[in-house]
């Protein structure tokens, strides 16, 4: 159950309307149909039936892996037991929603702040007889696994859930044009206040599941889907501070320290200032009068300031030129795409011992999206960091858990709990443990790469020796979407003793299991590289079709590479000339085809 891709725009809507476009590789002017479907703000869940039998229910958790909750859902009136309509699947894993209703909350609105936090703590209960007590509803949406699957289209699907007896959202419509989808977004906001439960946007998914198919997904959102959130609700206060935060990769980010004010039901007293330049731009000064907004009902940011209730000896902001944490002068990196200085200031952390990345690397080593251990949020690493009994990531695997469940606010079961969570995370993909480590550059996507390229812990560890991680960048250079950015970045990273010894000891401590990677593929133990546009197909769907037959995507000519095909659209003689001298095979449009019997 992975998460979506957001826009905040109509300008937003378009982009992703054309990046679908360009993958499918169609003209701009077909029109591609889109399930339109309300966004209730509530908390995601799976539903798995076997013969018309539910069976088990899943939190999303990491999207991949979710908590057991089905005595808890079990409780919800909305949820079918039991299905017994002869065109039913024999397995079908039930996508959607778990929400209060506006007018159900007002009668518990003392025990809980909103709505979707009433909904989360009810479905972790430990005791369902309490979760019953909680007016909770269900709306369906989506699937997973389905066998057999009886119908092609999305609109089909949400038909079929109405007739197998589950809630569906009554505003769910079919859009087809940019006109529509704005008149349709633009109705259903006008009608948010009068709506009785909490909406945050709109979801597009495209209506035809075989190009949803085709698009499949990024690492963490699907290309077919997108949430378009409402317009940000806004509101005044005051700057009292001015405050440099530091991230992982030493970003030095500037957040205004702001009087309490209520947005939107949510009282916000930080907001983000983005940079440097930001604050120049908008002329921001600690004492400023300024507009808050929530941006997409999420991030707090300062819109503007009102200069004309701005005391005249407010002095202008003067942006630190030296790390708050470590002293080290600041930097803004050129960045060669753009032939430009970066906008963002940063720490060089030159010495890898800047205290403020330290702990927030620690933040992302124990997110969701890298180690997932449960329980270890940001609040927890703080609170360890304080009292010292953190600073490296293997650190966390070295807790004395008696100890913690002496501490304010621990228990023994508290403790129990967070050893348990701990445990379990030390079973991690290759993949997982690289994007965790948090070498700068390296993304989820990059970390695939990567993890599919060394496939097991012991070929990764052989960027820890010196001549062997000279021929691996070598060669890393060539896999498409790996670039100098990223080899640079792998080379200083690596060649820092701090960091080969950071990392060796937390390798002692986890079970890393290779990257799985498709062995039955047609395209399995081969390497493939593009050159030209295909008719049929986009290049992204033609190099997405290689990584799901088990190849991988070079990006550069060389002897390591088995494949060649050149479209018909402009490619590159450089590229076809050395593959001739390479005695590389060729593979004109039409082969390609063959190739994948189409």
């Amino acid at each position: 159950m992975l998460s979506l891709a957001n826009a905040f725009s109509k300008e937003n809507i378009e982009d992703f309307l054309k990046k679908v476009k360009n993958f499918l590789n169609i003209n701009d002017s077909q029109e591609i149909v889109f399930s339109a479907e309300p966004k209730i703000d509530g908390i995601s869940a799976s539903l798995k039936y076997i013969d018309g039998i539910f069976t088990l229910g899943l939190s999303r958790g990491d999207g991949k892996t979710g908590e057991d909750i089905t005595n808890n859902l079990k409780t919800i009136k909305d949820i079918p037991k039991k299905i017994t309509k002869p065109n039913f699947p024999k397995i079908l894993d039930v996508r959607g929603e778990v929400y209060i209703s506006k007018s159900d909350f007002k009668k518990i609105a003392k025990q809980f702040a909103n709505p979707r936090n009433a909904a989360g703590g009810s479905l972790r209960q430990k005791n369902p007889n309490e979760t019953k007590k909680i007016p909770l509803k269900f709306v369906a949406y989506g699937f997973g696994m389905v066998e057999p699957k009886n119908f092609d289209k999305q609109s089909q699907y949400l038909k079929l859930l109405k007739t197998w007896g589950f809630n569906t959202n009554s505003l769910n419509k079919l859009v087809s044009s940019i006109e529509e989808i704005e008149k349709n977004y633009k109705n259903i906001e006008t009608q948010r206040s009068n709506i009785d439960y909490d909406l945050d946007g709109l979801v597009y998914k495209i209506d035809n599941l075989k190009l949803q198919n085709r698009l499949g997904f990024v690492s963490n959102s699907p290309r077919w889907a997108i949430a378009h959130k409402f317009s940000s609700e806004k509101g005044f206060s005051i700057i009292k501070n001015i405050e440099i935060q530091i991230g992982r990769t030493g970003a030095l980010t500037p957040v205004a320290k702001i009087e309490p004010i209520n947005i939107g039901g949510v009282v916000v007293s930080n907001a983000t200032l983005h940079n440097e330049d930001e604050i120049n731009r908008k002329d921001i000064r600690i004492g400023d009068t300024v507009c808050i907004q929530r941006a997409g009902d999420v991030i707090p940011q300062v819109l503007y300031v009102d200069k004309e209730k701005r005391n005249k000896n407010i002095q202008k902001f003067k942006f630190p030129n030296k790390c708050p944490s470590c002293g080290s002068k600041t930097i803004k990196e050129f960045n060669f795409s753009t032939k430009k200085k970066d906008a963002v200031t940063r720490c060089p952390d030159t010495k890898f011992n800047c205290k403020e990345i330290l702990r927030e690397k620690l933040k992302h080593f124990v997110s969701k999206e890298a180690m997932n251990i449960d329980g270890f949020g940001k609040k927890i690493i703080q609170n360890f960091w304080d009292l010292n009994l953190i600073r490296y990531p293997v650190d966390i695997f070295n807790l004395n858990f008696k100890k913690i469940s002496t501490l304010d606010g621990w228990g023994e079961l508290s403790a129990s709990n967070l050893e348990k969570a701990i445990k379990k995370s030390q079973k991690i993909s290759l993949d997982k443990l690289i994007f965790s480590i948090g070498i700068r550059h390296i993304g989820q996507e990059n970390a695939k790469t990567l993890a599919k390229y060394f496939v097991n812990i012991n070929k990764f560890k052989e960027l820890f020796i010196e001549e062997k991680r000279k021929k691996i960048l070598n060669y890393l250079i060539e896999l498409d979407g790996i670039g100098e950015t990223q080899i640079n970045s792998l080379q200083t990273f690596f060649s820092n003793s701090a960091n080969l010894n950071t990392v060796s000891n937390l390798i002692k401590r986890l079970n890393v299991s290779s990257f799985k990677t498709s062995k039955s593929g047609i395209f399995y133990g081969k390497t493939i590289m593009f050159t030209g546009g295909l008719s049929k197909m986009s290049r992204a769907e033609a190099k997405a079709l290689v990584e799901k037959e088990g190849g991988k995507i070079l990006g550069t000519t060389s002897k390591k590479l088995d494949y060649l095909v050149v479209g018909d659209s402009k490619p590159t003689t450089k590229k076809v000339d050395k593959a001739k001298q390479l005695n590389i095979k060729i593979l004109d449009e039409n082969s390609w085809y063959g190739l994948l019997n189409r």
